[in-house]
């Protein structure tokens, strides 16, 4: 292999021709001035007889045939395969034409492609077309892991990619972005599965309730097997886990409140007014409802009337209380604010945030584990708002009382993990969790608080959060506006960024602040599997195969069935069962049987004969 043609200090093309080259390989330039160096294939192409090499003059151009012909390819002949290398670091002068150029060995490229250990990093996946480097490669970094290509798994023969969660302290954030059946979800499961490994505490916001890693990979080999059934907490949000009334301050009520329907300033100085410390649920709804009760008698005249036709001294007592309040707030809670916020917090009420607290959920973070919080995105937006918040507090004063050498109690530090990024922290309008979203990715380094954000659409994601993310994931990604906020973002070159559209599910681009540059890697196969991988196709036809077994037992050992005797069969099936069919329905399901060769039917002139 030589380097030919015109060369830069950034960029040469290299030609050979016994060995085909492959896009994001590595190779080394034997400059005989300035030493070794290393660059990466980003553009290849083969030319032989049948195609003249001046087609493309953005590739083979006269200097780079004048070059070939000089160093012996005979180029009417020969097949002569040609790379263009992008130097990994600008050489200090343009390189030697007619260099060598050979495969590194993996000391040479150890330091450039391992950054931690195995056991300190995430084992991810591999670096694509590193298997010839890997073939002296340490022990240590051999049989870490499976891929899964062409529907089967595939031993690792390349480097892997371990990425070094340490680096998050300088390099923080990690963003994951991918169109539908990309391999985003997929990649974000292999993540949080290194991170259980590492017992690093993490909060995950599942919308689409697949981040349950209860269910090993029945595709791998027994020994490789790993239950992480110890290292997961599930909780859904009113189920088992939820906000205690008692714990929040005014601008955390704001906060629920804004998040399930957004409020007005009027609605906002109701809370202020109304709100006292350690108010219960009941107590603050209460005083809120016997507000706008009064409210809606109008005056002072009719609400002394109802105290005085009161039927009982419970009544009259209630009717004084609600005179009372009306005559502290009328003036500054007008009546639509107030049952603005009294119809806001029914509504959370009904969704059982209020029935439970976090408790379990900070447990789980000392404790080292990944808490999943499921539920719809608007309720997810709901709690996450109130909850970040406090065990970002949490986080936060523990590390200030440090620095002030005061006391306090520990907290971990955690990384937030969410698909759907851009629901919850969303470009162009505000919601609640966008606001602490966006204050730990501005200032949650400092306190050893990260994020992990996975979306669709990197283009609909806050501009200021995307900016913060250090390191992405890119995987196959369609939308040109998509694409486009993707380059602005990373340092993916104009040829990557052709590619993104026409990766394989599982290929990805690892643009890494912490390395200077993007790696093109595939990520390992999961240890788990979601709970909604089964082919819906495949479930409609299981799902049918089973109805019509569990008829077909039913009826067994009532057939032969006459046609005439429907009615007396189908007596007897619910005196039975329990279970009731309308002769039609009956009728119908038995020809489907008949249809699908489970039963035969016989025709008489009279009625059809049903039987084995």
């Amino acid at each position: 292999m030589k380097v030919v043609g015109i060369t830069t200090q950034q960029e040469v093309y290299v030609a050979s021709r016994e060995r085909n080259f492959r896009i994001n390989e590595f190779l080394i330039i034997s400059d005989p001035y300035q030493g070794d160096l290393m660059g990466e294939i980003v553009e290849a192409k083969t030319y032989n007889r049948y195609i003249p090499l001046n087609i493309h003059g953005d590739l083979a151009d006269s200097s780079v045939i004048d070059s070939l012909k000089a160093i012996g390819y005979n180029i009417e002949e020969d097949t002569i395969y040609i790379g263009k290398l992008r130097l990994l670091n600008e050489a200090l002068y343009p390189v030697e034409a007619g260099s060598d150029v050979r495969v590194p060995a993996f000391g040479e490229v150890k330091d450039l492609m391992i950054r931690s250990s195995p056991q300190e990093g995430l084992v991810l996946g591999i670096i694509k077309n590193t298997d010839q480097m890997a073939l002296d490669m340490d022990e240590e970094f051999k049989d870490l892991l499976y891929t899964f290509e062409d529907g089967r798994l595939k031993k690792q023969e390349d480097i892997p990619y371990i990425y070094n969660i340490k680096s998050m302290h300088q390099y923080p954030h990690i963003g994951v972005f991918g169109g539908s059946g990309s391999g985003k979800s997929f990649g974000l499961r292999v993540i949080l599965e290194e991170l259980m490994d590492l017992n690093i505490p993490t909060i995950v916001l599942d919308p689409h309730f697949e981040m349950d890693f209860s269910e090993r990979g029945a595709y791998l080999p027994k020994e490789r097997a790993v239950d992480y059934k110890d290292k997961f907490k599930c909780f859904q949000v009113g189920f088992h886990v939820g906000v205690r009334f008692e714990d929040l301050s005014p601008q955390d009520l704001k906060n629920l409140l804004d998040a399930s329907s957004p409020l007005t300033d009027a609605m906002s100085n109701v809370v202020d007014i109304l709100f006292k410390g350690k108010d219960s649920f009941n107590s603050f709804y209460n005083r809120i409802k016997m507000l706008a009760e009064a409210q809606e008698e109008g005056t002072i005249d009719r609400i002394n009337r109802r105290i005085e036709e009161a039927s009982s001294n419970l009544e009259r007592e209630g009717w004084i209380k609600r005179k009372e309040i009306y005559l502290n707030y009328d003036k500054v809670c007008p009546n639509s604010s107030v049952r603005g916020i009294m119809w806001r917090l029914k509504r959370l009420d009904n969704e059982g945030i209020f029935s439970k607290d976090i408790k379990p959920i900070e447990e789980g973070l000392h404790m080292g584990k990944l808490i999943v919080i499921q539920g719809s995105t608007r309720i997810l937006q709901v709690f996450s708002t109130y909850l970040l918040n406090n065990l970002y507090r949490k986080r936060r004063e523990y590390k200030d009382a440090l620095y002030k050498k005061t006391a306090a109690d520990y907290f971990p530090p955690f990384i937030v993990v969410t698909d759907e990024a851009h629901n919850f922290a969303p470009k162009g309008y505000d919601c609640p969790s966008k606001a602490i979203l966006k204050e730990i990715s501005q200032e949650g380094r400092k306190y050893g608080t990260f994020l992990i954000l996975a979306t669709q659409r990197p283009t609909l994601l806050d501009e200021t959060i995307t900016a913060q993310l250090n390191t992405k994931f890119i995987f196959r990604t369609v939308r040109a506006s998509d694409i486009q906020t993707i380059k602005e973002e990373t340092d993916i070159t104009e040829e990557e960024a052709r590619r993104l559209p026409y990766l394989r599910t599982g290929d990805v681009f690892i643009s890494e602040a912490a390395l200077g540059r993007t790696i093109f890697a595939r990520i390992r196969a999961a240890n788990t599997t979601s709970p909604h991988t089964e082919n819906p196709f495949d479930e409609l036809r299981n799902r049918t195969a089973e109805e019509d077994e569990k008829f077909f037992e039913i009826i067994k050992d009532k057939l032969p069935i006459n046609g005439d005797d429907f009615i007396n069969v189908i007596k007897e099936i619910e005196g039975e069962t329990g279970i009731t069919y309308p002769i039609k329905v009956f009728e119908e399901k038995l020809e489907d049987l008949v249809e699908k060769g489970i039963i035969k039917k016989e025709k008489t002139p009279f009625y059809n004969i049903y039987k084995q």
